[in-house]
């Protein structure tokens, strides 16, 4: 179902694992204040020095089941055994009070804030120059096997076949760039508001 959300804007990254694309996210919130990040429910328990509202909203595992039950979110998975996901309620009432938002989401999950939202979500997509590269930064990491690494490559090659299928690409051959590529992409979506 399509939604007019007319006063907050939805911004949606979505990238292969590899791509630059949390480093690029850090520096947007940075730079662009207004930008909220979503928070999603989870039922993970909390960490020391989270919040609750603010890192995430923490539920029993038999709540979320209840919430997918009743189509409360936007999206949601299960991810080494925890659930999250983004509420429907959350976003549709940030937008309503004219925040605007940023997402990081998977393919899966921006295909599903495309449905509900329709082209009021404006999703960009991070390409990496190439899948060597990719497969250089992975490595660079030195953070997972090398069977972890060819999961992820092989994940990106599938993505990357996606990427006509979203408003913009934003291809990370120089962090800097890309960087300065991303804003003017953004500042364009908010109307230059920062």
């Amino acid at each position: 179902m399509t939604q007019d959300k007319s006063k907050g804007n939805i911004v949606v990254i979505v990238a292969p694992s590899g791509s630059g694309k949390s480093t690029l996210i850090k520096r947007l919130r940075q730079e662009i204040p207004s930008l909220k990040e979503s928070v999603s429910h989870t039922t993970r328990p909390i960490r020391p020095g989270e919040v609750d509202g603010v890192n995430y909203f923490y539920i029993a595992k038999d709540e979320f089941e209840q919430k997918v039950e009743s189509d409360d979110f936007l999206e949601w998975a299960k991810v080494h055994g925890n659930y999250y996901g983004t509420s429907k309620q959350f976003v549709d009432n940030e937008i309503a009070n004219g925040h605007s938002i940023l997402f990081d989401l998977d393919v899966q999950g921006s295909d599903s804030f495309r449905n509900y939202f329709g082209e009021k979500a404006k999703i960009i997509f991070i390409q990496p120059p190439s899948i060597e590269e990719l497969e250089k930064r992975l490595m660079a990491r030195d953070t997972e096997s090398l069977e972890v690494i060819q999961i992820r490559l092989e994940n990106a090659r599938r993505e990357i076949t996606r990427k006509d299928d979203y408003d913009y690409c934003v291809v990370n051959n120089d962090l800097e760039t890309a960087y300065q590529d991303l804003l003017s992409v953004v500042l364009t979506i908010l109307g230059g508001e920062a």
